[in-house]
């Protein structure tokens, strides 16, 4: 007698293997059988018809502190996600002093689009200050998803050097001290280190997050530091490509690491192909472990010019970030100022990003909804297309949301990628910039449009990028394959149907912040740790677990 028996589904291994119909059984928080199944289940699941696969592993995400108020993790757990990793890109919330909460706030609300009040109100600040009682206060929550974290760079900074952190470079005594701090924080089971060279990574005051302040120096001897632990992996955001960290420094810290790094993000409109191709030309294949971390859904951002974040690393936005509300609007109205800051961003982002632009949601142009796309409507007008953004937006308060592409738009770019098993697939987000995108629900996106639409994968080449892929590369043990003795993550989805939902705003954040989300169409039953949580009687289970690096 099994717990559960998933009987005659297609059992999608994870590993790239041809699948095969057979049955599952699940004892306790393990897989105890597979293939055929003699015993019977107390509660058996009839997949005849359906693929049965690893439970997905989302690598990149920012819920760090939406765990507070979303131990569910939604809607990561509504698209057969089982296990995330967060504290990206160098951003998390310990260690953390009293007197650097709200400089955190100001940088998780800048950079990852976090709402500030939710994240004033929502994250139990006087509950934990060290790295290892942030894990025990996530342990005690009741999580549904299991969930690792990263050791950020940006969060070793502010600990070690106050607000200086975002101002200069670091003595030798306060780099000793912040490697110390990484060290302990590996130690008390942290998946690796992240860190960012981004320029656009900004504080809601206008300064750049301290990880970009630290010196080359200071970067080698922090993954130095994970180099000597012997385990954890190495995640960076480089900087745009031509102005942050070249390929060669990447491959010379994973070499002299021996640790796996993955940097983020490889996006078309980004990189053009040629680039795409000598990124991974330069960086995988010499004698480095060098992952670089793709998405396979359209960067659909949704900009308002209350809150611009799209146009953050544009010079001339530099200063707009330091104003209030009011002081937006007055610079908007600098007519000069307009046409600048509109050649700014052409010069960047390229012509081609007004051509996908075009009017999300608005009370005072209905009739633009879904409609024109700005550059049309600038050639109609004879003005430029940031002129027409600007001109809609002073019309409502600046409330007007916008809807833009601002990478992978080429899918037939982006299926490159997918084909290229130098790429780590990743890039969510989930968690970060939750009322202007959701990319959460990539899972569903690439089981449906890419694999049954399109047939740039084969079913196995999907869940092997969802699965048993990511779980290599950041020492996920015993998850992301379907064999006995594994810990029974699995899901069960239908191929033919499998897709992610329209698009929803909701408000259901702390201090009423709103949020986008995709439901998920397909996803028929999820097991985490042995534990029904899709498609199976509502129970008060939260199997999720705390992963420590190795464990």
């Amino acid at each position: 007698m099994y717990d559960y028996v998933i009987r005659g589904g297609t059992i999608v291994d994870g590993t790239g293997a041809p699948s095969y119909v057979g049955d599952l059984a699940i004892q306790g928080d393990r897989i105890a059988a597979i293939g055929v199944v003699e015993g019977t289940g107390a509660v058996e699941f009839d997949a005849a018809g359906r693929a049965v696969a690893p439970g997905f592993i989302d690598v990149h995400t920012h819920y760090d502190a939406q765990m507070f108020w979303d131990p569910d993790l939604t809607p990561s757990s509504w698209h057969g996600i089982t296990t995330v990793v967060s504290g990206n890109c160098g951003f998390g919330l310990a260690p953390i002093r009293p007197e650097h909460r709200e400089t955190m706030c100001q940088v998780l609300a800048g950079v990852e689009g976090m709402d500030l009040a939710s994240l004033r109100t929502g994250i139990p600040w006087e509950r934990y200050e060290t790295f290892a009682e942030y894990l025990d206060l996530l342990e005690s929550l009741p999580l549904t998803l299991n969930v690792g974290v990263l050791a950020g760079h940006t969060t070793l900074r502010l600990y070690a050097m106050g607000q200086d952190s975002m101002e200069r470079a670091a003595t030798p005594e306060e780099l000793e001290a912040m490697a110390g701090l990484l060290r302990d924080m590996l130690a008390e089971g942290a998946m690796g280190f992240s860190t960012s060279r981004e320029t656009s990574h900004r504080s809601l005051d206008g300064r750049v997050a301290p990880s970009l302040v630290a010196e080359l120096d200071e970067l080698m001897r922090l993954c130095d530091v994970v180099g000597e632990s012997g385990a954890g992996v190495i995640e960076i955001t480089p900087g745009f490509p031509g102005r942050g960290l070249p390929n060669e420094t990447l491959n010379e810290i994973a070499r002299r690491t021996g640790r796996p790094l993955t940097w983020v993000a490889l996006l078309t409109g980004k990189y053009s192909r040629e680039e795409a191709r000598r990124a991974l030309d330069e960086t995988m294949g010499t004698g480095a472990e060098v992952w670089a971390q793709i998405g396979c859904k359209p960067m659909m951002f949704q900009v308002t010019l209350g809150d611009p974040y799209a146009f953050n690393n544009v010079p001339i936005f530099e200063e707009l970030v330091r104003l209030d509300h009011d002081g937006r609007r007055q610079l908007y109205a600098d007519g000069a100022w307009v046409v600048e800051a509109g050649r700014q961003i052409t010069a960047l982002r390229g012509e081609g990003m007004w051509a996908t632009m075009f009017v999300q949601e608005s009370t005072v142009h209905p009739d633009l909804v879904d409609g024109p796309r700005l550059s049309d409507l600038a050639e109609k007008a004879g003005v430029t297309p940031f002129e027409v953004m600007v001109e809609l937006s002073l019309a409502e308060d600046l409330r007007t949301r916008f809807g833009v592409i601002l990478a992978n738009g080429d899918e037939a770019g982006v299926a490159e990628l997918l084909q290229d098993e130098r790429c780590l697939l990743g890039i969510s987000d989930a968690g970060a910039h939750a009322n202007q995108l959701c990319d959460a629900s990539y899972p569903t996106d690439l089981l449906g449009h890419w694999c049954r639409d399109l047939g740039a994968l084969s079913l196995e080449q999907a869940v092997w990028r969802l699965t048993s892929h990511p779980a290599a590369v950041f020492g996920v043990v015993d998850r992301g394959e379907l064999r006995a003795g594994a810990y029974a993550d699995v899901v069960v989805f239908d191929p033919g149907a499998v897709a992610e939902g329209p698009l929803e705003r909701i408000a259901d954040q702390p201090a009423g912040a709103e949020r986008l989300v995709h439901r998920s169409e397909g996803i028929e039953a999820t097991w985490i740790n042995g534990a029904q949580v899709v498609g199976g009687p509502a129970t008060a289970v939260h199997p999720g677990r705390v992963l420590r690096s190795g464990a």
